[in-house]
């Protein structure tokens, strides 16, 4: 965004930026901290693992419905419209989740955190493609994303081990809610609205049936669903089955597990950032590739900690780094004038229906009926549809555009 002399305002770039990044990573936070909870859960509330994949399937399919909407109405209305009450819903319904008393009253709770996180995450998407310059897009939507499986799968399970050392489960909860309420007070007096955002400015934006006439929309929609396929089935499965069928030991398990994290975070900053460079196709079809071999190796290999790390950190690497690549910069350059939430929107709940509230439960179904290995080959499958995907994207990094327009 230009300030009053025409120039571009980069002190509020950064600002929003910052905002909306510790914002997202409270998203993955308040999402997957119930993982690490869930034991201390199951024996308070009477729950088995079922009840686990219901909750995490009704929060997934939630998400998915509402950023499509939500994306739509961001776009009309604003964003801090969207954002301010989102980033406040989801942090007192995170909190209420620690007054549950069974799984009803959990799953109703969960399921209005997925309305409320699928409302923020496009419109936050948005924000930030809004107050980026151009040739930084790629780069500062990396690394707002990177704040969600650093915060929500890498350090929340030690924070919520950390926690239940001095309160219960149900306190770990309320005190995760207090940071949101804080960061949305800060929301609302930073973020700005584009032109093309409100109601006085429908001028300003494309006809809503232009949504899908960029073929990156569609190829965006079908690619998301590929790589999520890879994430939630790793970050819900690869628990057991190292456990289960490797016999790794519970803190030799939670070691492995945490490069799902470190892993995705480093991922999420360095591929968008490095297809502002070297382009968005190319970073797409390389992410793939990788992450499919890297897969691979990792399910070839026994039972050695240090291996499965670092096959599963370069896996989860390049897996949540599409994820970043497919619904920031890619999402944000295809979507029509004014239509850059909506745009994110239809590919994020469209990814998020399949990969977090179906592909789990598929996956759970193969584990059940041929065993916890199989689910591996399930994710893979995924990674390797989306390198056919990917071969089809139109390039539209701004750099990669004007050096073809200069050798014209």
């Amino acid at each position: 965004m230009t300030n009053s002399q025409g120039q571009w305002d980069t002190s509020y770039e950064w600002k929003a930026v910052t905002l909306l990044t510790l914002a997202f990573g409270l998203v993955g936070l308040d999402r997957w901290i119930i993982a690490p909870l869930f034991p201390s859960m199951m024996q308070d509330l009477g729950l088995d693992y079922q009840a686990l994949g219901n909750l995490i399937g009704a929060l997934g399919l939630a998400w998915g419905v509402f950023a499509i909407v939500a994306g739509g109405l961001s776009d009309r209305l604003g964003r801090r419209k969207i954002l301010v009450p989102a980033i406040i819903g989801f942090s007192l319904l995170s909190g209420m989740s620690g007054f549950a008393q069974g799984l009803t009253s959990l799953i109703f709770i969960r399921a209005l955190m997925g309305i409320t996180e699928g409302s923020f995450c496009p419109t936050s998407f948005a924000a930030t493609a809004d107050a980026s310059l151009p040739t930084r897009r790629g780069f500062n939507l990396g690394v707002q994303q990177s704040a969600f499986p650093l915060l929500g799968l890498a350090l929340g399970p030690i924070i919520a081990t950390q926690l239940l050392q001095v309160v219960n489960w149900r306190w770990v909860f309320v005190l995760v809610a207090i940071p949101g309420l804080i960061l949305g007070l800060l929301m609302w007096r930073t973020i700005r609205e584009p032109a093309t955002v409100g109601a006085n400015a429908k001028a300003e934006r494309a006809p809503l049936g232009d949504l899908l006439k960029h073929p990156n929309v569609k190829l965006g929609m079908i690619a998301l669903m590929c790589a999520m396929s890879g994430i939630f089935v790793l970050s819900a499965m690869v628990p057991n089955y190292l456990v289960d069928y490797l016999k790794l030991t519970t803190v030799q398990m939670g070691f492995v597990t945490s490069a799902i994290g470190f892993g995705g975070f480093l991922g999420q900053v360095v591929l968008p950032g490095a297809s502002d460079l070297l382009g968005r196709k190319l970073v797409a079809v390389a992410g793939f590739v990788l992450g499919a071999a890297f897969l691979y190796a990792f399910m070839q290999v026994g039972p050695n900690p240090a291996l499965l790390f670092a096959l599963l950190f370069v896996c989860c690497f390049f897996c949540f780094g599409l994820l970043g690549l497919i619904t920031g910069p890619i999402a944000a350059e295809a979507a029509p004038r004014g239509l850059i939430s909506s745009t994110a929107g239809i590919i994020i709940g469209t990814g998020e229906i399949f990969g977090g509230g179906i592909a789990p439960a598929i996956a759970g179904n193969v584990a059940q009926t041929y065993g916890i290995q199989h689910v591996l080959t399930m994710a893979l499958i995924g990674l390797c549809a989306g390198v056919v995907v990917s071969l089809f994207l139109r390039e539209t990094a701004p750099r990669k555009i004007e050096a073809a327009l200069a050798e014209a």
